[in-house]
């Protein structure tokens, strides 16, 4: 009789990343009682970045869809949460996770105009759609037009309990599109994107729905952008379309997968932090910062192709959000796959 071969879909190192993980978010939810608001106004805008840079990766990493447009949900969840709490007096903290839902509603129609784009038609289709919105709500007076208006919903509230419940916000909302994204990749859904992304004809063959696996991805990078952008302008307390549809999210979404390693989410995590202590050495230097991360940027795609986690992931075989299943010969021991 033939022993039966294991599937392990966990490794050593996901167990104690899993452990680690909670620690650390358990240890930052105490922030608000002791932390410096500069630090928690920090945490929040790379929490903003992580869970963008999470939803691109998620779209062109998995999905092979490279877009250059995300900022369109952006800028859409930053005003959805504006007028939610402004102009139908939502409380503001409740309006995010419906700014949320508002951005991904949005997106459907978007989606349909999107998707009669294919390759880098798609890409620079996405960034005129995400300069469509930019100009047509520059010129709406009721949202402030092009110059842009304050969140006056957040008047009355006292400094330390919007300081708090923010950055409670963006903590969950950071970690909710962490296990979101790596929950999705895990599941039939998440091997049909990987497989349409080394094929879409052998992927089809073998009957996965390539149009509606494509248009659930988007529509879950549109919605976790639109959380992102909501999370942003929610701390920021004005937004302005300049701000919101700015291509520099595209561009520090794409900087921060690239580096970091694109296809995995350790490299998203591994980038932000690049990004984050990057920005804080660097940033004074107004434009040679930007061309300093573009020539870092370019120099990691030449030294390492993928990425600077997937280069340490390769050399060691650690994982700490494992996605694939590890077949197991039988005389082989369990603890071989870490």
């Amino acid at each position: 009789m033939t022993a039966a071969f294991t599937v392990l879909r966990a490794t050593r190192a996901s167990r104690i990343g899993a452990v680690a993980a909670a620690v650390l978010v358990l240890w930052l939810s105490t922030f608000p009682w002791w932390a410096d608001p500069g630090w928690m106004r920090e945490f929040e805008e790379m929490s903003c970045y992580l869970i963008f840079a999470l939803m691109w990766n998620l779209l062109a990493g998995y999905g092979g869809m490279v877009s250059i447009g995300q900022q369109a949900f952006v800028g859409l969840g930053g005003y959805a949460l504006l007028v939610l709490g402004n102009h139908l007096h939502v409380n503001p903290f409740l309006a995010v996770p419906l700014a949320m839902l508002a951005t991904l509603a949005l997106a459907v129609p978007v989606s349909f105009i999107a998707f009669r784009l294919q390759g880098g038609y798609f890409a620079i289709g996405t960034w005129v759609i995400a300069e469509v919105f930019r100009i047509s709500i520059a010129n709406i007076s009721a949202v402030g037009g092009g110059s842009g208006t304050s969140l006056t919903a957040l008047r009355g509230i006292s400094r330390s309990t919007r300081e708090a419940a923010t950055f409670w916000l963006c903590l969950a909302g950071a970690t909710a599109a962490v296990a979101a994204v790596y929950g999705f990749l895990r599941s039939r859904e998440g091997l049909a994107l990987l497989a349409l992304r080394d094929s879409e004809t052998a992927a089809e063959s073998q009957g996965v729905d390539v149009t509606r696996t494509k248009r659930a991805v988007y529509l879950i990078a549109a919605a976790g952008a639109g959380l992102a952008g909501a999370l942003y302008f929610l701390g920021n307390l004005r937004i302005s379309p300049d701000a919101a549809f700015t291509v520099n999210w595209s561009a520090f979404a794409i900087f921060i997968v690239v580096v970091g390693g694109v296809g995995t989410l350790e490299g998203t995590l591994v980038g932000v932090a690049l990004f984050y202590l990057l920005n804080k050495l660097f940033s004074d230097y107004g434009t040679w910062y930007l061309v300093g991360l573009g020539l870092l940027a370019v120099v990691v795609t030449l030294k390492f192709p993928a990425g600077l986690w997937g280069f340490v992931s390769r050399r060691f075989d650690l994982h700490f959000f494992p996605v694939h299943r590890r077949l197991i010969p039988p005389e082989r021991d369990r603890a071989c796959a870490t």
